[in-house]
């Protein structure tokens, strides 16, 4: 791989941050815990997580090699992100036996480490400033790492806690607007707001998805992790045709987190 390529201009090919962005980005992370936990329960586990890695690899490299950015396409790869996030999370705890606290320590260690190599490579952790090959796999990195990290936070305080789905969903809720109260009013740094959001989504959408898929007997509502995944897709796919239509998160170059 060139420097040359790593420092070739490319068009910006993330969208802006908006409403709608937080909306979708919240449906995809409820998704990816849906999807995953309804897929390895219902066929092989192993070739699961393989054709999830598989789906994964697929996504990125067609968002790494488009030219500009498509919702479909954008949003297809985070989802693809959230779907195999989860299965790591997973595998890392079921089938190693590492407890949810080790593993979020881990993850927010990888997440750290991500952030620093960014920021000492690139000098700025804005994904408004895309705009390289470099920068965009660094961006990729980070999301997958987030993830990652957000359903062993989700899982941790859900089980190892013991505060059950819904309680977890509403201390991520609460913490999750934090950052945006942060920026509002108090004029922090958008960028670090940016990435404190984006890395709660995770849990938030996950222990919500869990909530309501999962049985009774462990403290969901029992509409079954399939359907909530369908309910989900359709939301999201409704999401996409209307920033297609709208081009309403199409970046401008605006700062807001």
């Amino acid at each position: 791989m060139s420097k040359t390529w790593l420092n070739k201009k490319i068009l910006r090919k993330v969208p802006q941050v908006g409403l709608i962005f937080w909306v979708i980005k919240l449906l995809t992370t409820a998704l990816g815990e849906s999807t995953s936990d309804y897929l390895v329960n219902a066929f092989n586990p192993y070739l699961v997580v393989i054709a999830g890695f598989i789906g994964f690899a697929l996504a990125l490299t067609w968002q790494l090699r488009a030219r500009r950015y498509t919702p479909a396409l954008y949003w297809a790869t985070v989802a693809m992100v959230a779907v195999f996030g989860t299965m790591a999370a997973d595998v890392v705890h079921v089938a190693l036996g590492v407890p949810y606290g080790i593993s979020t320590t881990v993850f927010a260690a990888a997440v750290v480490a991500v952030f620093m190599w960014w920021k000492k490579s690139e000098h700025t952790l804005s994904i408004h400033s895309i705009t390289t090959p470099r920068r965009e796999l660094f961006y990729w990195a980070t999301v997958s790492a987030t993830f990652a990290l957000g359903t062993a936070a989700g899982d941790w305080l859900a089980y190892s806690m013991q505060l059950g789905f819904l309680v977890a969903g509403i201390v991520f809720a609460v913490l999750f607007a934090l950052p945006a109260l942060g920026y509002g009013l108090l004029r922090l740094n958008s960028i670090a707001m940016f990435w404190a959001a984006y890395i709660l989504t995770r849990p938030l959408g996950a222990s919500f998805a869990d909530w309501t898929g999962k049985a009774p007997a462990v403290g969901g509502l029992g509409w079954g992790d399939g359907p909530v995944a369908a309910v989900l897709a359709v939301l999201i796919i409704i999401g996409i045709v209307y920033v297609t239509k709208t081009h309403e998160d199409v970046d401008t170059g605006a700062r807001a987190l």
